[in-house]
């Protein structure tokens, strides 16, 4: 109030900061595996050379960001890519940005699976969210442990550009999270080995990709 009577504020001029964090999603490089087609779940394959190469790329694409915490799942393939790309920075391994593990999947191409396991693998490519890999973990499952990670990274680093590197599964459930797309829609997102997305998320964990 001023002299009795209200004093409106004008909104338009009042310095409006709105809390955000950049996120880097990076997916690991080549292995011999990827180069093969086979699933590659929780098996702790390494990168070969062209994923060693592929990462040397992106260390000068990605030199001039900003980027103050990194984070990595603890699996060769992206600990190992990490390490290459940020090599003065610490790399944080988290368990939680695994790739889903694939069960009997593990270590086999399509057709192989079309000979082994074609009845419960078809079902899975049909309705990924509602079948469980035999031995293995549900899409399901994988979403929540990737997304809580997701969450608990962007509200401790408020304001900051962070880097995550991780695995194929986990980008698309992230990617799922951003473009509100249902679990059953995940084919739809393919992110190429040493691919890179920049996303930025709001306070309320909302995402856009830049």
């Amino acid at each position: 109030y001023y002299y009795g009577r209200r004093q409106a504020a004008p909104l338009q001029n009042l310095p409006i900061k709105f809390m955000s964090t950049k996120l880097i999603l990076i997916r690991h490089g080549q292995t011999d595996w990827s180069k093969q087609k086979k699933y590659c779940g929780v098996r702790d394959i390494d990168l070969n050379d062209v994923g060693r190469h592929q990462a040397e790329k992106l260390e000068n694409e990605l030199i001039n960001k900003d980027i103050i915490n990194v984070y990595s799942s603890d699996l060769k393939r992206c600990e190992n890519f990490a390490k290459l790309i940020f090599k003065n920075k610490l790399i944080e391994k988290l368990p939680q940005l695994r790739e889903m593990n694939f069960g009997i999947f593990e270590g086999l191409t399509y057709h192989q699976l079309m000979e082994k396991h074609q009845e419960i693998y078809q079902r899975w490519l049909n309705n990924p969210s509602k079948i469980s890999i035999p031995q293995g973990e549900n899409l399901n499952e994988m979403n929540i442990r990737v997304k809580k990670t997701l969450m608990q990274l962007l509200c401790i680093n408020k304001d900051k550009t962070i880097a995550m590197i991780t695995h194929g599964g986990p980008i698309k459930v992230i990617l799922c999270h951003v473009l509100n797309l249902n679990l059953d829609e995940i084919w739809q997102i393919e992110p190429g080995l040493a691919s890179v997305r920049e996303i930025e998320f709001d306070e309320t964990g909302k995402g856009k990709i830049l």
